[in-house]
């Protein structure tokens, strides 16, 4: 129940930032040159992220993060996601208002990434 002592020398900051590394090369890649696009991009984009993250944990830490580890992970993982779009929702204002149902749809796609991760780092892969 206790956290152990080494709990926070975890560099979880780091594989947050991958996380998002990846997401960005990932949504270039499927959404440029293979002309990929919508909803369902962006669950496979944020389900093979959250996966790639929770494995590279398990294969680091031989075991699932403590909820500490993971909260801190998701916190960074889905704030620098935030920023980003929001940076990415102030262009599209700039052009043009975007739409109430545009707003759902956009925040939709950004909540699929913390979502899946959480699902992910959720303690079912190592098992405990």
């Amino acid at each position: 129940m206790n956290e152990p002592a080494t709990a926070n020398r975890v560099p979880v900051s780091r594989l947050a930032l991958s996380g998002v590394a990846a997401v960005i090369v990932l949504n270039l890649l499927l959404r440029t040159f293979s002309k990929l696009g919508g909803v369902l991009t962006t669950l496979v984009i944020a389900a093979t992220v959250a996966g790639g993250m929770a494995l590279w944990f398990f294969a680091q830490q031989r075991r699932a993060p403590m909820p500490g580890e993971r909260l801190r992970l998701l916190g960074v993982y889905g704030g620098v996601l935030a920023l980003l779009y929001l940076g990415l929702l102030a262009l599209m204002a700039f052009k043009d208002d975007p739409s109430p149902m545009g707003l759902v749809i956009f925040g939709l796609h950004y909540f699929c990434y913390p979502l899946l991760a959480w699902l992910a780092l959720a303690g079912r892969f190592g098992g405990r």
